[in-house]
C-alpha cells in the first residue's frame, strides 16, 4: 500500500534538510513569479554562525513571529559561493551570520538587496553598512587558541603577536583556515594588511612565512579550536569566542590571547537577498535580528559574541573589545578586495581545501 502523498512529502522534505538543502515551501506563490501574497509564512535562511547558534535562532524566531525559517549553515565563503551561484533564482532569502567583508564581498556583485531597518537605527554607525546592504548583529575579536600543554612540552611560552606564531618550534602546530571558504581566515588576513599599513604584497609576504608553521587550512574558521582541544596543533588563530566556548566544553587547558600588534574583528552581518523569493518575511527576520532579545540569544548556545545592540545584555564570559588592541577594520574595503586578495593568496601561499 503506497504511503499518503502528504508523507512522502515530510519524508523528502527531512531528507533534504539533513542534507544540507534549503527546502522552500511547497506553495505556489514561492515557487516563483509574485509571492507578495504568501511569502509572510516562510523564510529560507543562510547562516554562518556556529550550528547551534542558528539553530536556536531561527527556532525562536518562528516561536516569536510564527513565520517557519529553515536555515542552511555555511561558512562565509562558502555562503557568498553558493548565493552568487543562485544568482539567477536565489535559493535563500537572508543570509545571517559571519564577517561582514563578505557582505561587502556580495554588495559588489550586485547579491543583495538594500533593507534599513528600523531597528538599524539603535546600531552603531561602524556595525552597519551606509547604504543599508547589511547591519551587524554582533562582534567578535581574532585572536589565538593555544594547548598549554603542547606550548609546555615544547618550550614556548603562549604567543603575545603575530611574530610569534612564527617560532620555528611551532612547524605544522598551527590551524588556520583558508581565507577563500572562511570569514575567520579573511579576517586575519586583511587584518596583515591592515597591519603592513595596507600594502597587500607585505601581508601576503607575512602569510608565506606563517605557511611552513600550518598544519593544514580549513573550511571552517571554528575548526582550529577543535584541532587545538585534541592536541593536534599547538595554536589555533580563530575569533575568541570560538575558543572560549570550546574551554567551556571541557577542553581547560586552553588559553585565549591577542596579538599585541593589533587585531581585526568580525562584525556578524545580516542581510536581505537581492531577488529573495520571500521578501516580506525576509525583512520580518531582519528587523527580528537587530532587537536585543534575538542578540541574548548566543550566550544561551555558547556563542560569546559582542551584541551590537547598546540595549542587549552582555555575557560576563564575553571578552570586552576594549581591553584588545584592535586594528582598524573597514568591512567594506575588506569586502571590495576579497575577491582578488583571496586569488592572490591561492596563488601565492596555498591553494583552498577541495571540497
Amino acid at each position: 500500500m503506497k504511503a499518503p502523498r502528504t508523507r512522502r512529502l515530510a519524508t523528502l522534505t527531512v531528507t533534504l534538510m539533513l542534507a544540507g538543502v534549503a527546502v522552500p515551501a511547497c506553495t505556489k506563490q514561492n515557487a516563483g513569479g509574485d509571492n507578495s501574497a504568501g511569502d509572510a509564512t516562510i523564510v529560507h535562511v543562510v547562516c554562518g554562525a556556529t550550528e547551534d547558534w542558528c539553530a536556536a535562532t531561527t527556532k525562536t524566531f518562528t516561536e516569536t513571529t510564527g513565520v517557519r525559517a529553515d536555515v542552511v549553515r555555511l561558512s562565509s565563503g562558502e555562503a557568498l559561493a553558493r548565493i552568487k551561484a543562485g544568482k539567477s533564482s536565489p535559493e535563500f532569502d537572508v543570509w545571517y551570520g559571519g564577517p561582514a567583508d563578505g557582505y561587502a564581498a556580495a554588495g559588489v556583485d550586485g547579491l543583495l538587496d538594500p533593507y534599513v531597518s528600523a531597528g538599524a537605527a539603535a546600531i552603531p554607525t561602524q556595525y552597519k553598512d551606509p547604504a543599508g546592504l547589511w547591519t551587524g548583529v554582533y562582534v567578535g575579536a581574532l585572536g589565538f587558541c593555544s594547548n598549554s600543554q603542547i606550548l609546555a612540552e615544547k618550550g614556548v611560552p603562549v604567543p603575545q603577536s603575530w611574530a610569534d606564531l612564527l617560532n620555528p618550534k611551532l612547524a605544522k602546530e598551527i590551524g588556520m583556515a583558508h581565507p577563500s571558504t572562511s570569514g575567520t581566515a579573511y579576517t586575519a588576513l586583511w587584518t596583515q594588511v591592515q597591519l603592513a599599513g595596507g600594502d597587500q604584497s607585505k601581508a601576503l609576504g607575512y602569510m608565506r612565512e606563517l605557511h611552513p608553521n600550518v598544519l593544514q587550512y580549513t573550511k571552517s574558521g571554528a575548526a582550529p579550536a577543535q584541532m587545538a582541544a585534541r592536541g593536534e596543533v599547538a595554536v589555533g588563530v580563530i575569533f575568541s569566542h570560538d575558543c572560549v566556548a570550546t574551554i567551556e566544553a571541557g577542553f581547560p587547558d586552553l588559553r585565549v590571547s591577542f596579538p599585541a600588534e593589533g587585531t581585526g574583528y568580525e562584525t556578524g552581518g545580516v542581510a536581505l537577498v537581492k531577488g529573495a523569493k520571500n521578501p516580506v518575511s525576509g525583512k520580518k527576520f531582519v528587523d527580528w535580528a537587530l532587537t536585543p532579545a534575538a542578540q541574548e540569544i548566543g550566550p544561551s548556545v555558547k556563542a560569546y559574541q559582542f551584541p551590537t545592540h547598546p540595549d542587549a545584555k552582555v555575557s560576563d564570559k564575553v571578552v570586552k573589545l576594549s581591553t584588545i588592541t584592535m586594528v582598524d577594520y573597514d568591512a567594506t574595503a575588506a569586502g571590495r578586495a576579497k575577491t582578488a586578495l583571496n586569488k592572490r593568496f591561492d596563488a601565492e601561499v596555498t591553494q583552498a581545501p577541495k571540497s
